[in-house]
């Protein structure tokens, strides 16, 4: 009974470290995704306001 706990946090230790690396994997995919959106949603903009059109192409 004297390692039952010590042996329960290094079965769990690799689940939950994958878990983390997946975790902070997607998340950094998401956030590149939604600046890469942003940046394109600015360009495209500035190239209707260039060209003289109002309204996005839809």
């Amino acid at each position: 009974m004297d390692n039952f706990w010590a042996n329960a946090l290094w079965s769990l230790a690799p689940t939950v470290l994958v878990g983390l690396a997946f975790w902070l994997i997607m998340r950094s995919i998401i956030h590149a995704d939604r600046n890469e959106r942003k940046v394109y949603s600015q360009i495209e903009a500035e190239e209707r306001a260039r060209l003289g059109l109002d309204k996005p192409a839809s």
